[in-house]
């Protein structure tokens, strides 16, 4: 006997809340007339018509399937070979393609769907996981070897990570395994495919003339060429490499297969889906389908990690589509539809099978179902999928991000968090506590799937861990204000808070804050979200506001405090080289360089964007790295302009800063190309050199 259970919740985007979700879903218990069977799906739409698109698959696609199996079986017996349901699968993803492409209720010439099914076929519990596009299913395994797995089969997560399950349950360790791969250009064989049908891959910026369009890799039948240099080459600021047509900018696909794009079709975006197929085994535990909103940011192994907490997949479901929705909110100016379905499998008694329903209601749609598994594996001959992940999991906010935190900090350049005092000279002796054994259980839980908190030593996190500041706040307080200069992190250790956006161009006439656009909830044994993490990198404008909308418990960690222990000594080595060329601070120790390199942060502009003004007051002098090139243009005392080029290592805006210098910049300088500057504030000169003098004092 085999107990399990599942949830799914769907979120549609911001900021245009008040657009359909083009996400689609389907549970669809005692499928094909079998009690045992169930049809799991999600469906990510896109495109004018992206949400009809979805509507259409969910709807069109499982009566298809199940339309199919009973056909085969009728014909051919009553358990369908692995080969005899993979065929009819792909037949039902090709006929739900053509009727799409038939239909007069929506238009798919440049519209369409992405599609993640699993189809539990009962008697001997296998699954066939069915892929059209970039949404994923990935499962979690219990154990250090990915035993009944074969060599080079389905891909793992490098790491394996131990995590507490809420409400009591014991620990439990689980490696994420894909079952799925992206169909994207981020892939060397869906690019070679879809360039024998004549299409270009580009990105948005190669298409735009802002990043140069290098040679077509040298890619055939051998071998050559790789699945993530493009990927990672192009990414950073997610912009991906896409499909486009050779006689013009269009469709600008991401991935290379979708249900309907009937214009991309015929550049190799098809709508046959890859399969695999295998049976459960005692060691699988948990399963997940979701859209491509879920994994922007995060990777497998990270939802698997965020679901095992949980005893309820619909507890698991809510923490991974809020962990999800705030890594969007910090690190994008908008949020994808979110959509992912959890299935727990609790026990395993291949003797037979036992199937329950129930279900559940929260501020999303959700409902909850039981499916079941087995115990042998069978594969695909062509079933290897990658160890890492199909395309790049997003670490840097995009650049439109980055320039909207620019033009905010220009607004806002005097305003500080609600939350925070003067911290010139912030004394970290003093901000440091000693936390008992539970409080870093329940921060360590919080920080374990941002990526900013991956990589540090147990010495650095011991250290964060002792600046997090407890914070108690009241109903209504606000936390932090939208377009106020951030400095601290936050992490939910108990109570509810709302996030609000003021959505761009428009004032906050109310004064709440705006549109609530996100609630994030925590309770003690349960999940801490957290928010604000962006401020820990960049000193710039908050993105939203947040209200406490209960009583509630915090942890704040101050962006000084995250960069003394995480930066510590060598930091930014070549920022230091140019920081001693600076007039300002040729007397400098190469101690006080190395401390105040830590401070620098990082933004990104486009050809034509104006960094700096003449004669506009600025506190910030800014550092070209590598790669960008910008123009100088002052005036001369002669009335005449002077004009410079400045490239990779060169900097400007320095005069800001000089002791006794002047408080408006001297020169404008445009951005020719695509740049990325370090950025140094005058208030953390002051911070530098407060530190010192603390230093001396206690000598």
């Amino acid at each position: 006997m085999t107990r399990s259970s599942s949830s799914l919740l769907s979120r549609r985007a911001h900021p245009e809340i008040h657009k359909p979700n083009q996400d689609s879903y389907t549970i669809t218990p005692s499928f094909a007339s079998r009690s045992t069977d169930i049809f799991f799906g999600v469906f990510d739409g896109h495109g004018r018509d992206g949400d009809k698109c979805a509507k259409f698959a969910r709807d069109t696609l499982p009566p298809l399937l199940a339309e199919s199996i009973l056909h085969s079986r009728f014909g051919g017996g009553d358990e369908l070979s692995k080969e005899a349901m993979q065929d009819a699968i792909c037949k039902s993803h090709l006929e739900c393609n053509r009727r799409m492409h038939a239909s007069r209720t929506l238009d798919d010439s440049l519209s369409g769907t992405t599609a993640i099914s699993m189809y539990l076929h009962g008697c001997r519990n296998r699954i066939t996981v069915s892929n059209v596009g970039d949404s994923r299913a990935v499962v979690g395994r219990r154990g250090e070897k990915s035993d009944g797995l074969p060599s080079g089969g389905v891909g793992a997560s490098t790491t394996t990570t131990t995590a507490t399950s809420g409400g009591g349950a014991t620990t439990s360790a689980l490696k994420a395994f894909a079952l799925s791969r992206d169909q994207t250009p981020y892939r060397r064989d869906e690019r070679i495919r879809c360039r024998k049908k004549g299409a270009r891959i580009l990105s948005l910026d190669q298409i735009e003339g802002l990043e140069p369009v290098k040679e077509e890799e040298e890619e055939d039948e051998l071998g050559n060429g790789s699945d993530m240099i493009l990927g990672e080459e192009i990414d950073e600021g997610g912009d991906p490499p896409r499909v486009w047509s050779p006689n013009g900018d269009y469709p600008g696909t991401a991935f290379t297969r979708s249900i309907g794009d009937a214009i991309a079709e015929d550049l190799g975006v098809i709508a046959e889906p890859e399969m695999l197929t295998r049976e459960l085994t005692p060691d699988d535990k948990i399963i997940v389908l979701a859209s491509d909103g879920v994994f922007e940011f995060l990777t497998n192994q990270s939802v698997i990690d965020i679901c095992a907490k949980f005893n309820d997949p619909l507890e698991a479901c809510r923490a991974v589509v809020a962990e999800s929705y705030e890594l969007w909110l910090q690190y994008e100016l908008r949020t994808d539809d979110i959509t992912i379905i959890c299935i727990f499998i609790d026990e395993v008694d291949s003797s037979s099978l036992v199937l329950s329903q129930r279900n559940s209601s929260a501020d999303l749609k959700s409902s909850v179902l039981s499916s079941a598994e087995s115990v042998e594996s069978i594969y695909l001959e062509n079933d290897e999928l990658v160890v890492s992940d199909s395309r790049p999991v997003r670490k840097n906010i995009s650049l439109e991000k980055s320039r909207a935190l620019e033009k905010m900090k220009q607004k806002y350049i005097c305003c500080k968090d609600v939350s925070d005092e003067s911290d010139d000279y912030l004394d970290l002796d003093k901000l440091y506590n000693e936390k008992t054994d539970e409080e870093k259980a329940r921060i360590s839980e919080a920080i374990s799937t941002s990526q900013i908190f991956q990589n540090i030593s147990d010495a650095q996190r011991d250290l964060i861990y002792g600046y997090m500041e407890p914070m108690h706040v009241k109903k209504g307080q606000w936390i932090i204000r939208q377009g106020t200069v951030g400095d601290r992190f936050y992490i939910i250790d108990d109570g509810s808070f709302e996030v609000r956006i003021v959505p761009e161009g428009e004032e906050d006439v109310n004064n709440d804050g705006g549109d609530v656009v996100h609630i994030y909830t925590g309770a003690r044994g349960r999940s801490h979200p957290s928010f604000g993490e962006l401020a820990l990198l960049h000193s710039a404008p908050r993105a939203a506001s947040v209200i406490a909308q209960t009583d509630g418990q915090l942890w704040a960690l101050h962006r000084i405090a995250f960069k003394k222990v995480v930066d510590g000594k060598g930091g930014k080595k070549d920022a230091e080289k140019v920081l001693r060329k600076m007039l300002a601070f040729m007397s400098f120790s190469p101690e006080e360089l190395t401390d105040l390199s830590s401070y620098l942060c990082e933004a990104k502009y486009v050809s034509g964007d104006t960094i700096i003004k003449e004669g506009e007051p600025g506190d910030s002098a800014f550092i070209i790295l590598p790669g960008g090139t910008c123009e100088s243009v002052s005036a001369a005392g002669d009335g005449s302009t002077i004009k410079s080029s400045l490239g990779g290592d060169d900097f400007f805006g320095t005069e800001v800063l000089e002791k006794g210098g002047t408080k408006k910049y001297s020169c404008t300088v445009t951005a020719m190309s695509k740049v990325t500057c370090w950025i140094l504030q005058k208030g953390d000169i002051k911070r530098v050199l407060g530190s010192v003098r603390k230093s001396e004092a206690t000598a």
